[in-house]
C-alpha cells in the first residue's frame, strides 16, 4: 500500500509534541511492515539544514486564488529510512515557530494547496493520505472536491486522525476541523477511550453530533512507543543504563536527579511531571495537594512551560518547600529522560488525555503511573486495586484535588512495600506498547477507507 502521512511536525525535524513523535515512527513502522510510505511536512527553521544539504531538491508551483506561487520541496531522510518531504517557502515557512504566528491559518492553508500540487503535479501518488489535526484537515474536503475533475485524486482515499479535538485553529470562525470529521472517508482518535468520549458533550467539544454523525466511520488506535528511541538500556541521557534483568542499577538515576535538582535525601517517592502547564493535564489538582506530598516527605519534580498562573504557583510552592518542589520551567529532553528513569512515580491528572505518551514512557523507565481514568491514561494504566498483580499503577476517577490525593496516598503506601513496588515496576516495563499493534489497526483502518470509496486496496 503507497501512503502519504501528512503533519505539521515531524521528529527529527520540527517538534512541538506527541504529534511529531507519531508522525516520525508510525510511518517508520509502516514502512518496516513493506509498505510504500512518505511524509510531507512544511520546512521550519529547525529542519532547514536538512533541507539545506538534501541532494534530492525541485520546484513545485502551487495554484493559489489570483495566481500561483512557487516553493521548493527537499527529499530528505527520515526515521527508518522514511522519505520526508520538506516544504519550503520564503514567507510562510523557513520561521522558528511552528505554531503560534498571526497568519497560522493562511500558513497551513498553503500547505495544504502544497501537497494538492505534489498530488496532481508529481509522479508518486499515494492509494492514503493519512492527515493529522487541524493543519492537513482541509485536505478532505479538497480530496472529495477536486476529485471530480482529476482521475488522480479520485483514487486516494482519507483517513483524519484526531490528536486533540481543542485544537481547532486560530481563527474561530474557520474551524478545518469540521471539515474533516465530514468529509474523511475514515477518522480515528488516539486511543480507544477518547474516541467513546468525543461523542459525548463533556468532551466533545462542541462537535459531539457531527462526531456522532460518523461514528460508524470513528475508531480510537492507541499511539505507540518508538521502543528504539525510549530504551532505558543505552539511554545517552540517563547516569546508569538498566532493564529487567538489572532493575537495581535504576537506583543510581534516582540519586543522580537529586544531584541535578538539588532536593535532599528524603524517605518519601520522587515523584515527576513532565507536561505542558495547563489546567487540561491537572497541575492545578497537584498544587492544591502539596501538603500531602509534604506529609509523605515525597518530592515533586515538574518539567514544562505553559500558563503564566500555573507556573507562578509553582515557584511560590517551591520557595516556600524548597526541600520538597522543583521546577524546571523550559523545555529540556535530556532532564525529561533523567526524570522517568529517575523518579519513582509519574503523575498524570488531566481533566481529559487523549492518549498521552508520558505514561508510556513512564513505565518503560519504570516510573509507576498515577492518572485519572480519562482517554489513554484509563486505556494503558492498570490500577492495583482492580488486578492487584497484573497493575502497572493508579487510576482515580473524580476530577478533584481529593481524588487526586487519595490515588497519590495509594501509590506512597505501595512505594513503601518495596516487593509490591517493584511487582508495579516490572509490570510497567513488561508491556509492550510499542507501534506494532497499532499500526497493524491502521492498517485495517486503511483498508476501509479506500473500500468506502469503492476502492479495492492491492493486497
Amino acid at each position: 500500500m503507497k501512503i502519504l502521512f501528512a503533519s505539521a511536525e515531524v521528529d527529527p525535524f520540527a517538534k512541538v509534541g506527541g504529534l511529531a513523535d507519531v508522525a516520525a515512527a508510525l510511518p517508520a513502522r509502516l514502512r518496516e511492515m513493506g509498505h510504500d510510505v512518505r511524509v510531507v511536512t512544511p520546512c521550519h527553521a529547525s529542519s532547514r539544514p536538512a533541507f539545506d544539504s538534501a541532494v534530492l531538491r525541485r520546484p513545485l508551483q502551487v495554484p493559489l486564488p489570483g495566481r500561483p506561487r512557487d516553493a521548493e520541496v527537499a527529499t530528505v531522510q527520515g526515521l527508518g529510512g522514511v522519505p520526508v518531504d520538506l516544504v519550503l517557502d520564503g514567507h510562510y515557512f523557513g520561521r522558528q515557530n511552528v505554531y503560534g504566528e498571526a497568519d497560522d491559518l493562511l500558513r497551513y492553508q498553503f500547505f495544504c494547496r502544497s501537497i494538492v500540487a505534489m498530488l496532481t503535479q508529481e509522479s508518486w501518488v499515494p492509494d492514503i493520505l493519512h492527515l493529522n489535526d487541524w493543519h492537513t484537515a482541509p485536505l478532505a474536503y479538497a480530496l472529495r472536491n477536486l476529485a471530480w475533475g482529476s482521475p488522480v485524486l479520485r483514487g486516494i482515499a482519507s483517513v483524519f486522525t484526531i490528536h486533540n479535538l481543542r485544537y481547532r485553529g486560530p481563527d474561530e470562525l474557520n474551524d478545518f476541523l469540521s471539515q474533516a470529521i465530514f468529509y474523511a472517508d475514515a477518522i480515528t482518535t488516539v486511543s480507544p477511550s477518547y474516541a467513546r468520549e468525543i461523542l459525548t458533550k463533556d468532551y466533545g467539544e462542541g462537535l459531539d453530533p457531527l462526531l456522532q454523525l460518523r461514528a460508524d466511520s470513528l475508531g480510537g488506535i492507541l499511539n505507540g512507543l518508538n521502543y528504539d528511541l525510549y530504551n532505558p538500556r543505552d539511554d545517552p541521557r540517563i547516569r546508569s543504563f538498566f532493564d529487567l534483568t538489572c532493575l537495581e542499577e535504576r537506583q543510581a538515576n534516582r540519586a543522580a536527579l537529586r544531584e541535578e535538582l538539588e532536593l535532599p535525601e528524603q524517605s518519601g517517592p520522587i515523584a515527576a511531571m513532565v507536561t505542558r502547564l495547563t489546567e487540561q493535564k491537572g497541575v492545578d489538582l497537584v498544587i492544591g495537594s502539596i501538603q500531602d506530598f509534604v506529609r509523605a516527605e515525597a518530592q515533586l519534580v515538574v518539567l514544562g512551560t505553559g500558563d503564566a498562573w500555573l507556573e507562578a504557583e509553582l515557584r511560590r510552592l517551591q520557595e516556600e518547600h524548597p526541600s520538597t518542589v522543583r521546577l524546571a520551567a523550559r523545555f529540556d529532553e535530556g532532564l525529561a529522560r533523567r526524570m522517568y528513569a529517575g523518579s519513582d512515580l509519574f503523575l498524570m491528572p488531566s481533566r481529559f488525555e487523549p492518549c498521552g505518551l508520558g505514561q508510556l514512557i513512564a513505565m518503560r523507565y519504570g516510573s509507576v503511573p498515577v492518572g485519572r481514568r480519562t482517554g489513554g491514561l484509563g486505556d494503558t494504566i492498570v490500577d492495583l486495586r482492580e488486578h492487584p498483580e497484573a497493575a502497572t499503577g493508579f487510576l482515580f476517577d473524580e476530577f478533584s484535588a481529593h481524588a487526586f490525593a487519595g490515588a497519590f496516598d495509594q501509590a506512597v503506601r505501595a512505594f513503601r512495600e518495596p516487593e509490591l513496588f517493584t511487582r508495579l515496576q516490572v509490570n510497567g516495563m513488561s508491556r509492550d506498547y510499542s507501534w506494532r499493534a497499532s499500526a497493524t489497526h491502521y492498517l485495517e483502518t486503511y483498508t476501509a477507507a479506500l473500500r468506502s470509496r469503492g476502492i479495492v486496496p492491492l493486497e
